[in-house]
């Protein structure tokens, strides 16, 4: 029997809508070599160029639909020239996260084999980490899209960090759980708090809950760093970590900071995880400068699209679906082997197109187990 997967596609602006459709094209032909699941997708309009358009970030039954769905997909969203009248970005994904409680960001930090990476050491070429991100408190709590900023006058600006135990509690178990799977695939298992807790009240209070939660998963090993550390050691030798997981600002840093180890924000893919929904998009803005030049990377989307077909597939108990993002992630990595993906964003001769079609025809050829 045939499952089937409802998916809101917001493509919203920029590249977003190439790397989507780009992303989607792949995505058709792993499902019809797998076969035995079927994503159904409806398709959302929100972003910059919608808000320009018609006054509003995303369409009328945009949230509810998006609700509804089994995922969410998007593209990218924000023009550098569209403001909201509080002159802030127009940010409809964020108001998602937070209705959605999005509140475990994952971004896989992975080097393949012949794309470039940024370190030297030879240790740099098998990179293989995770950032865990919480996404909706932190330093972004009062962030302008929630309205929740204190009054800022002439001679002082405030923001308000706020974490709460029942969010910290549910990202800590993400992390563990992810580190389970990780030990089950041949890797470390490994978990490690990043915070500032030797100053901050709030984060020794982040700190003593990791602690709490982790002695409900005893055969995972754990470690700890200071944020300031752990930037150094990112630099240094990153290839000791395995899991890492932080509050929402120190997760925005780091993980820009680890993408650009392993060939820039074009390989960054990302994914967004509740208890009940969950939220796919590459880590990169919508690049207005090279809309319609055929020069975008699409890869951190197509490796968004395959953390979708994972997640799902791991929430669904579903191995098809799981052996469907393994199928991606072998394809852009025989791609690099074979010296057959070249993206302009690393000095290549490919632009998103040929790369498209590069991958797709890797996902016909390659062999999983």
């Amino acid at each position: 029997m045939t499952r089937t997967h409802q998916i809101a596609v917001i493509p919203g602006d920029g590249i977003g809508v190439e790397v989507t459709e780009a992303t989607f094209a792949v995505l058709d032909a792993v499902e019809t070599r797998i076969n035995g699941y079927h994503l159904c997708c409806s398709e959302l309009m929100a972003g910059a160029a919608y808000y320009r358009d018609t006054g509003q970030d995303i369409e009328v039954d945009g949230e509810e639909r998006s609700g509804q769905a089994d995922a969410i997909y998007l593209g990218a969203i924000g023009l550098p020239e569209i403001r909201a009248k509080d002159g802030t970005e127009i940010s409809p994904h964020l108001r998602l996260r937070e209705q959605f409680e999005l509140y475990a960001g994952l971004r896989p930090i992975r080097a393949y084999q012949g794309a470039p990476v940024a370190l030297k050491d030879s240790r740099a070429a098998d990179l293989d980490l995770v950032i865990i991100r919480e996404c909706t408190e932190g330093l972004f709590y009062s962030a302008a899209v929630h309205n929740r900023s204190p009054k800022t006058n002439e001679d002082e600006a405030r923001e308000t960090l706020r974490l709460t135990r029942s969010v910290t509690e549910r990202l800590f178990d993400f992390a563990f759980t992810v580190a389970e799977r990780r030990k089950d695939q041949g890797k470390k298992g490994e978990v490690t708090c990043v915070d500032k807790a030797n100053v901050f009240q709030a984060f020794a209070f982040f700190r003593q809950i990791f602690k709490e939660r982790a002695a409900l998963f005893p055969h995972i090993t754990t470690r700890y760093s200071y944020v300031d550390a752990q930037a150094l050691d990112l630099i240094k030798k990153p290839w000791d970590f395995d899991v890492l997981v932080m509050e929402n600002m120190f997760g925005d840093i780091l993980s820009d900071l680890s993408g650009g180890l392993v060939g820039g924000m074009g390989m960054a893919a990302s994914a967004e995880i509740g208890d009940h929904h969950c939220l796919f998009q590459p880590a990169h803005g919508s690049a207005p400068d090279i809309v319609g030049q055929d020069k975008a990377n699409p890869l951190a989307a197509i490796l968004s699209g395959a953390l979708m077909l994972d997640w799902l597939g791991y929430q669904s108990d579903d191995e098809k679906l799981i052996t469907a993002a393994r199928l991606i992630d072998k394809a852009v990595e025989d791609g690099f082997a074979a010296c057959a993906l070249r993206p302009m964003e690393f000095g290549g001769d490919m632009g998103l197109k040929a790369m498209t079609k590069a991958v797709i025809d890797y996902v016909h050829s390659a062999k999983i187990d």
